[in-house]
């Protein structure tokens, strides 16, 4: 351990210095990230025996300056015992004072580089939301979920602003919850670091706490129902596919690698589109090259089952026809040689006799009349 004054101190990358004096320590990023650093997180992270305070700056300039500002954050920033900071690949330093409440206390500095898999996570999470954003948009499951979840997150606001209105006008808590947002995220940075210890002490009241917002979350949800209007689902698809986008930008450390996969996702997502249309157009200058197909003719087989199709199709028409108030049953009965035989049909009778079946394979069948002069008429042509 060292003991000198505080000075400005070098942060080499994976060796670990402890101190007991006030210090300032600077790094210095002389790699240049990789395309295997998208998951990799770089963090700085201070371990002490007591609480301390920690400020990060960026650069050793705005370790001497002053700012009102600097002075309002210390004071707002909750004080640790283990502090980790993380710090971006592509900056070029990174500076941060350690100041120490009690002067018996011992901390210890260390930067090092490992695997995030939170930051796979995210990523993972994104690519999800902008494949599956058409799917969850329509789904009741997501939708149900959804609310719920803003309607817990809501309901810390509500909490927020009935405080605001019971604390007294006058107090200067009050002054910082309307015109503070640092105050504000302190806060949430204080809940969110005790949140664990809260859920073991008071879980009676999170407990009941989260039931009874859920339930009246579900209830509103219920009441409006899921969305049907069309153009709503598509912009609530728009807006899952737009934060999956921001997501995996988010996700991936590398910039060049995160911007290249988003362009790859958003291409492979709508790849069918650019395929239809280079279809199309190659199918028109196809055609136009070499003009109009000739319409294929009908086989012999083909022939007769369209004929028995578009036959009994027609004659369901005339039937349906017959039987309308639009038809004029005594003119048709006056004019027709068989009115019973027509009243057969129109109740679904066959529109031929038998009789008239077996005269007509007789002419017009194997071995009929009408096939034996066809073919002596073709044996008399060659001759």
């Amino acid at each position: 351990c060292t003991a000198t004054q505080e000075s400005i101190f070098p942060l080499p990358e994976g060796r670990m210095s402890c101190h007991f004096a006030p210090h300032r320590f600077c790094y210095t990023n002389a790699r240049v990230p990789q395309w295997h650093d998208v998951w990799t997180r770089m963090q700085i992270r201070v371990n002490s025996s007591q609480m301390i305070r920690v400020t990060q700056v960026d650069s050793e300039e705005e370790l001497e300056k002053f700012s009102a500002w600097n002075v309002i954050f210390s004071f707002l920033k909750e004080k640790l015992n283990d502090t980790s900071i993380d710090v971006d690949l592509y900056s070029n330093k990174t500076c941060l004072k350690v100041e120490l409440l009690d002067t018996r206390t011992t901390y210890c500095v260390v930067l090092f580089r490992r695997f995030d898999p939170k930051l796979f996570l995210v990523f993972f999470l994104g690519l999800l939301l902008f494949f599956c954003g058409d799917m969850l948009s329509r789904s009741q499951l997501f939708y149900y979920s959804t609310g719920v979840t803003f309607g817990l997150l809501a309901s810390l606001l509500v909490l927020v602003y009935m405080m605001s209105k019971v604390m007294p006008r006058k107090s200067p808590v009050y002054f910082l919850m309307v015109g503070g947002w640092s105050f504000s995220l302190y806060l949430l940075q204080l809940v969110f670091k005790n949140l664990q210890e809260i859920c073991q002490s008071y879980w009676q009241y999170v407990l009941g706490y989260l039931l009874l917002v859920g339930f009246v979350s579900f209830g509103v949800c219920y009441r409006y129902g899921p969305l049907e209007n069309e153009r709503s689902i598509n912009l609530l698809s728009w807006a899952l596919q737009l934060l999956g986008l921001l997501l995996m930008y988010s996700g991936i450390q590398i910039r060049p690698v995160a911007l290249a996969v988003v362009v790859v996702v958003v291409c492979t997502k709508n790849l069918d589109y650019p395929l239809r249309w280079a279809f199309a157009a190659y199918r028109r200058v196809q055609s136009a090259r070499l003009g109009p197909s000739p319409p294929r003719l009908l086989t012999e087989e083909e022939f007769r089952l369209q004929g028995e199709v578009e036959t009994r199709k027609a004659l369901e028409e005339l039937r349906n026809y017959c039987r309308s108030p639009d038809f004029s049953a005594w003119t048709a009965v006056s004019r027709i040689q068989s009115p019973k035989r027509f009243a057969d049909f129109v109740g679904g009778a066959c529109h031929v006799t038998p009789r008239e079946v077996s005269v007509h394979e007789q002419e017009y069948g194997l071995g009929g009349s009408f096939l034996e002069d066809q073919l002596f008429e073709e044996e008399e042509e060659e001759d």
